[in-house]
């Protein structure tokens, strides 16, 4: 799947926050994304970040 910054995705598993969907900030090696609900900013890399998104 093609994802572009600015996109909103869903992952498996909620944050602790009890949210899931994020905004991606960055596509690269490293994905960054940031909590619609509380603002919290991640960095995970991208076969993890592949991985944890909801198809």
């Amino acid at each position: 799947m093609d994802y572009k910054i600015g996109d909103i995705i869903k992952t498996k598993k909620p944050h602790p926050c009890g949210n899931y969907e994020w905004e991606i900030l960055r596509i690269g090696i490293d994905f960054k994304f940031k909590c619609i609900n509380c603002g919290h900013v991640i960095m995970l890399p991208r076969e993890k970040a592949l991985k944890i998104i909801k198809k």
